[in-house]
């Protein structure tokens, strides 16, 4: 239905200004294949103003050729006839034909006989948009009177932050020194696939189906407990375990609760890029921390803060483990000056070097450390499962601001997890990854060795990345866009650092997703595209 408005209407017709209409264009059905066929259901939603602006021929057509240039519009599939859409809205025929008759002659539409309309190739290839005057005029007329004007409105700019980037279409590459991934040829699928099937049987209906609001699934807060948290030398109640979707969820709920423009956020430089992002959304102040061979240093940068944010066990990006009298040192200086530590514990689980040390967490005394953990390295990214342990009275209120954000990790996730864990699938896999990457990791040992010399040093702690500091001279963003043409993914890591004037000549390169048969000849081919630009 079509409402007309003329411009003295009152202001309760000004409201039926806009009429939207829904055409829907018929489904036809394949009888042979049993689906369906080209033609499917589609939506159409044009709003017509009527009165101003733009004749409602021109409205008609610049719908359509917005449509079309977006890609919005199937080419197999017939767009409404003329009378079709005269009639749903309420124009007359002549007007519908008109436009359909200035789309074909200017090539977005073709006619085919006895089938109707359809989008032509030529739109899709040579057509330029059409300039939607309407639109426009209506745009610079509102500015300043009713336009919402979002860049005032916004509190926060996240989008500002400067953030790593990495391909979605990595797998194709035939050297994937990416970081964070799985190996597929090493997840063990059936395994997963029958914890999936018993998590989600009728025995466990209610579990994975009901709202559980705040709560988490009981048998994975248990086995986290159980059987990951003693690896760690931690101990720790059902009330001092919180679910996550994934770390960064943890640690974005605790910048939430502990940080505002009062507070003083000290973390280690090189460090990791999302968590400085989130520190100076919120933070009044962050402090950079150098690094030597033992961790982060214990000096004057932390006299002043309320938080030092650190992952000792394995730091990012550069590996070095923290050593277990540097990491008493820091437990005092945080007695001594009165803040708080949030440890990241990421890729605690890939230690197949030596014995690791304890866990920050384990050293505390005075329930001044928040520990952060997760799953998603060990098992796969995508399924988004953390943790943090934390006093229960932290807890209690970061359980309470998780509930006001996605209320719950998803619990089909969480039970099939919780039984991945408890029928003892996770072990198997850690001794398998230990066994692969270990592998992996003397392979790029010896391959940078021979082909890069003297550019990084083994991690001691292990995890799945080396640390690669290339030519003082070399851009390690161009060497990613020049090695990325020869089919070598690496990561530049410049965002690491903190401050404008970043040193830009250092890289990673990970092993956890490409077969150890490609890692020699990969560094190989990255030392001589090195050598080609500097």
């Amino acid at each position: 239905m079509v409402v007309p408005c003329d411009s003295k209407s009152s202001s309760a017709a000004v409201v039926a200004y806009y009429a939207a209409v829904w055409t829907y264009a018929s489904a036809s059905f394949d009888n042979h294949t049993d689906t369906i066929g080209p033609k499917s259901v589609r939506d159409w939603l044009i709003h017509l103003r009527r009165g101003e602006y733009s004749s409602l021929q021109s409205q008609i057509r610049e719908a359509l050729v917005s449509a079309i240039l977006d890609r919005n519009l199937d080419q197999a599939e017939a767009i409404p006839s003329t009378r079709k859409m005269a009639k749903s809205l309420g124009v007359s025929r002549n007007t519908v034909v008109l436009a359909y008759q200035g789309l074909l002659d200017d090539g977005y539409l073709v006619a085919r006989e006895r089938s109707g309309y359809f989008v032509s190739d030529k739109a899709l290839t040579e057509a330029a948009p059409t300039p939607r005057k309407g639109l426009a005029k209506i745009t610079s007329e509102t500015e300043g009177k009713t336009a919402a004007h979002w860049q005032k409105r916004l509190k926060l700019r996240p989008s500002a932050n400067a953030f790593p980037s990495k391909p979605s279409d990595w797998q194709k590459y035939p050297y994937p020194f990416i970081y964070g991934q799985v190996d597929h040829n090493l997840f063990p699928l059936a395994e997963w696939r029958e914890c999936t099937r018993q998590a989600l049987g009728k025995k466990w209906l209610g579990t994975w189906t009901n709202d559980a609001w705040s709560v988490d699934d009981p048998l994975l807060v248990e086995q986290i407990r159980r059987r990951i948290l003693p690896r760690r030398g931690i101990m720790a109640s059902d009330e001092e375990i919180l679910i996550t979707l994934g770390a960064q969820n943890a640690l974005y709920l605790l910048t939430t609760l502990l940080v505002d423009k009062s507070t003083h956020v000290a973390m280690e430089n090189p460090g990791y890029p999302d968590m400085r992002n989130a520190f100076e959304l919120h933070a009044g102040k962050v402090s950079s921390v150098p690094l030597d061979e033992f961790g982060m240093t214990i000096g004057d940068a932390l006299d002043t803060c309320d938080i030092a944010f650190t992952t000792p066990s394995h730091q990012y990006p550069t590996t070095v483990t923290m050593s277990l009298e540097r990491r008493m040192a820091l437990l005092k200086k945080a007695r001594e000056k009165d803040f708080l530590i949030i440890e990241d514990d990421y890729e605690f689980e890939t230690n197949y070097v030596n014995e690791a040390c304890p866990a920050l967490k384990s050293l505390d005394d005075d329930g001044r450390v928040i520990y952060v953990g997760s799953l998603s390295k060990t098992l796969f990214p995508g399924l988004r499962l953390g943790f943090m342990v934390g006093p229960r009275a932290l807890i209690a209120e970061a359980r309470a601001m998780r509930r006001l954000m996605v209320r719950h990790p998803p619990n089909n996730n969480q039970r099939a997890a919780a039984l991945f864990l408890s029928l003892g699938h996770h072990d198997t896999l850690i001794r398998r990854l230990h066994k692969a990457y270990r592998g992996r990791w003397e392979t790029m040992a010896r391959a940078l060795n021979t082909y890069l010399p003297n550019a990084s040093r083994s991690p001691s702690f292990g995890g799945t990345a080396y640390w690669v500091q290339g030519p003082t001279n070399l851009d390690s963003e161009k060497l990613a866009v020049a090695a990325l043409e020869r089919g070598i993914f690496i990561e530049p890591m410049g965002l690491a650092f903190s401050g404008e004037a970043r040193p830009n000549a250092h890289f990673r390169l990970a092993f956890s997703s490409i077969d150890e048969t490609r890692i020699e000849p990969g560094i190989k081919l990255l030392a001589e595209t090195i050598g080609d630009l500097t």
